[in-house]
């Protein structure tokens, strides 16, 4: 049970807000959600929010947790040039460095205020498997949207990733068949569910686009790749199949409720018109766009016509950071740079970053308060130095417009996972010198 917070955000569709609110949940989903004077009188366990903001976890839709190793590289490239940068030294990836890379972006994240996250890890290098990552998950806690990501056209294949670091096709698609059968969880409040992600219009073949969707549709798993993310795959796609980015994707079939892609920043207005129509999911990624020099996603013309969209904090060595509040800020100051100063809300910008996340993910049960959701809720203390001046007028606005803190309070299916804005029975200073030492080896080998 949470009682007595300052104020409580539902996020629901009449945008509900109590003061001295709070909410009580059972085995993992809430059951009341009201004032604290109309709760329960107790609990197994109570947590008193006095002071604090609390709202739905927000949803990362997006991300590369390995690349947590390679930070602040490549500082000055493109996309395709920064990738070409990193392709050999990600070729060293060992077991241990993807578990201990997914602990340490799921512990950013799950700081910054996320509470549900997916991750498109794509080379799968020395023994490394998705296996690891799921095991990483459950020891941390968050819940998680595992992407089997997969990269099978090399250069001497016309792609762009180097030959060592790309798979066989029908390894990846028997790969992807065993986890789907072995860990992917359809039930509501599901901590785990799997996706089939080949990489990019670039690194992977026609056929393989195909076949993953296919098989992700007999199982009923969502589909995820990066889309028409900058100019250079623009003129590529054109170059190599006479197709731009979104028409290539939509001859594939790679359109509709069960797909989504990361960037979308470079759509013609008619196609837009038609990711809307299909309700295909956006991932959209402010901070890694400006820091490769992508572009500024058309957000609003995509949620206009209907597309699904959420936020990502992408790649930790394209942002160079997972703070899901601060990819928040960041969605809400990139939109209105362009002229419009009323372009995009901080409430609408926590809105995108909850319920559009839930949305893009498939997820019904996760991004709200309210009776029969998903017990997943974060809270910030209102009297902190960040908040000083910007709480006492607008709490929930304060979280975007102001400096954005890490959580005080962090709640996944029920359990308390940060409590004090540190993370419940996890040593993270070990956590961070063991991927300081893996990150220091994998770039001098």
């Amino acid at each position: 049970m949470i009682t007595n917070a300052e104020l409580l955000v539902t996020l629901d569709d009449n945008d509900t807000r109590i003061a001295g609110g709070g909410l009580y949940a059972e085995n993992g989903f809430i059951t009341q959600v009201g004032p604290t004077a109309a709760l329960p009188t107790s609990a197994d366990t109570v947590f008193d929010a006095h002071g604090m903001l609390i709202m739905p976890g927000m949803v990362n839709t997006h991300h590369h947790f390995c690349q947590t190793l390679t930070r602040c590289m490549a500082q000055d490239d493109g996309l395709f040039g920064w990738l070409t940068t990193l392709y050999p030294i990600w070729a060293g990836i060992t077991p241990e460095a993807v578990f201990t890379a997914t602990q340490t972006a799921m512990a950013e994240l799950l700081l910054s205020g996320c509470t549900t996250t997916s991750d498109h890890t794509y080379l799968w290098p020395n023994g490394a498997r998705l296996d690891d990552q799921i095991a990483a998950a459950q020891e941390i806690g968050m819940r998680f949207h595992a992407a089997r990501g997969s990269m099978s056209v090399g250069q001497s294949k016309g792609g762009l990733p180097p030959d060592t670091v790309v798979e066989d096709e029908a390894h990846i698609l028997a790969d992807s068949q065993r986890l789907i059968e072995q860990y992917h969880d359809a039930e509501p409040g599901a901590l785990l569910r799997i996706v089939l992600a080949p990489c990019s219009p670039f690194s992977v073949s026609l056929d393989l686009m195909r076949e993953s969707l296919a098989l992700a549709r007999s199982y009923g798993v969502h589909s995820h790749t990066h889309l028409a993310e900058t100019l250079d795959e623009e003129q590529y796609c054109l170059a190599t199949f006479g197709r731009r980015p979104v028409e290539l994707i939509e001859d594939l079939g790679w359109v509709g409720a069960d797909v989504w892609h990361a960037h979308m920043v470079h759509p013609s207005a008619a196609e837009v018109q038609r990711l809307g129509q299909t309700r295909t999911g956006v991932a959209h990624c402010p901070c890694s766009n400006m820091r490769l020099g992508s572009g500024i996603a058309p957000l609003g013309p995509l949620r206009r016509a209907g597309a699904r969209v959420g936020l990502g904090v992408d790649g930790s060595a394209s942002n160079d950071g997972g703070h899901m509040l601060n990819e928040a800020r960041q969605a809400l100051l990139l939109q209105r740079v362009i002229g419009d100063p009323a372009a995009l809300g901080a409430a609408e910008a926590l809105r995108i970053a909850t319920r559009g996340g839930a949305a893009v993910l498939g997820r019904d049960d996760i991004g709200l308060l309210a009776p029969g959701m998903c017990a997943d809720l974060i809270g910030y203390r209102l009297d902190s130095l960040a908040f000083a001046g910007g709480a006492v007028h607008d709490p929930l606005a304060a979280l975007v417009f102001c400096y954005p803190p890490q959580v005080d309070l962090s709640v996944i299916h029920g359990r308390i996972r940060v409590r004090d804005a540190a993370i419940v029975g996890f040593d993270l200073p070990a956590l961070v010198e063991r991927h300081n030492r893996i990150a220091r080896d994998l770039v001098r080998a």
